[in-house]
């Protein structure tokens, strides 16, 4: 990430004086229906991109039948590039229309982020100040609910272990204990910049040698795990996700949670990364947990867990498409 050293004043986006040398950044932000939050978002990022030569705010939207696309060619002060998708192809195929329609050499990173976040003022230049160090090729906030209250988005390379932990004691509780859980839930941990194996993908910063050499996000999975699939990913390649709580940005997000047809899709596709990623043995065993795991709480009345017991059961049931 280039120094800022240069003395020859530009005017940033937020109006406030930049440099030449500043990091030169793109936004890429993905619709779909998204107008009740779009609005907050585009108009956090002026004052959360103090500090940074913002390039470009691609929104790449998903046929939304709603006034998103309105909302994005309407925005002004801002240099926004609207991208219609076409369809309702998932999250992963509108960050790469969103990428394409950038020029990776004119850049030095690009943040992929969800319309439902808001970056506090300067969280943009924190994060490309942490993606200066040697390797670092994502660089992931803090993420707080409106009310500030911590999201808990750093997570571990998942395991059959972990999987087994979770699905008996919880994943909040697993995760408070050592390393037996996925999630990463010790509060002290989201007090410290370091490493992490990965982030939830509301909000992550990507330099753009990272993002050439790495290549698109895939695809297939839709909604959920394909930030986890481009994390490891990069990992494999030598490039490191660095956590940076210096840099905040908030984030309502929760639909699947309450959504069974989310719920299920998310549940599946943790199986399906798993399986792409390890052999037969560990993803059986795997499987298994996530089985038991949902279905310990299907008993328990929770409808999303039922959603996913049997999208895990039967095959035909599971989502191939999303709703358009």
């Amino acid at each position: 990430m280039p120094a800022v050293t240069c003395n020859d004043p530009l005017l940033g986006f937020d109006g406030r004086h930049v440099t030449s040398g500043s990091p030169r950044v793109a936004i890429v932000i993905v619709t779909y229906n998204s107008a009740a939050v779009l609005g907050g978002c585009l108009a956090s990022l002026a004052e959360g991109a103090a500090g940074v030569r913002l390039s470009a705010v691609v929104v790449a939207d998903n046929a939304s039948k709603d006034d998103s696309l309105r909302l994005a060619e309407q925005a002004t002060g801002l240099p926004v590039r609207p991208v219609r998708v076409g369809r309702n192809a998932g999250y992963a195929a509108a960050i790469n229309a969103g990428v394409a329609a950038l020029d990776l050499a004119e850049l030095d990173a690009v943040l992929v982020l969800n319309p439902d976040c808001r970056l506090r003022p300067g969280a943009l230049g924190v994060l490309t100040g942490a993606l200066g160090r040697p390797g670092t090729g994502i660089a992931a906030p803090r993420l707080v609910s409106t009310e500030g209250v911590l999201h808990h988005s750093l997570r571990r390379t998942p395991t059959v272990r972990r999987a087994l932990a979770e699905a008996l004691i919880g994943g909040r509780l697993a995760g408070r204990i050592g390393a037996l859980g996925e999630m990463v839930a010790d509060p002290g941990r989201y007090e410290r910049p370091g490493p992490a194996d990965w982030a939830t993908g509301a909000a992550m910063l990507i330099s753009a040698t990272a993002l050439a050499e790495i290549g698109p996000w895939d695809e297939s999975f839709l909604l959920y795990s394909e930030e986890t699939e481009y994390a490891l990913r990069a990992a494999d390649a030598g490039w490191t996700l660095w956590y940076e709580p210096a840099a905040v940005i908030e984030h309502i997000g929760g639909e699947a949670k309450t959504s069974p047809m989310l719920a299920a899709l998310l549940t599946v596709n943790r199986v399906r990364l798993f399986r792409l990623r390890r052999g037969r043995v560990a993803s059986a065993g795997f499987y298994i947990a996530v089985l038991l795991g949902e279905t310990m709480r299907a008993a328990a009345g929770r409808r999303t867990a039922r959603a996913s017991v049997v999208a895990l059961l039967r095959p035909s049931r599971r989502l191939r498409a999303l709703p358009g």
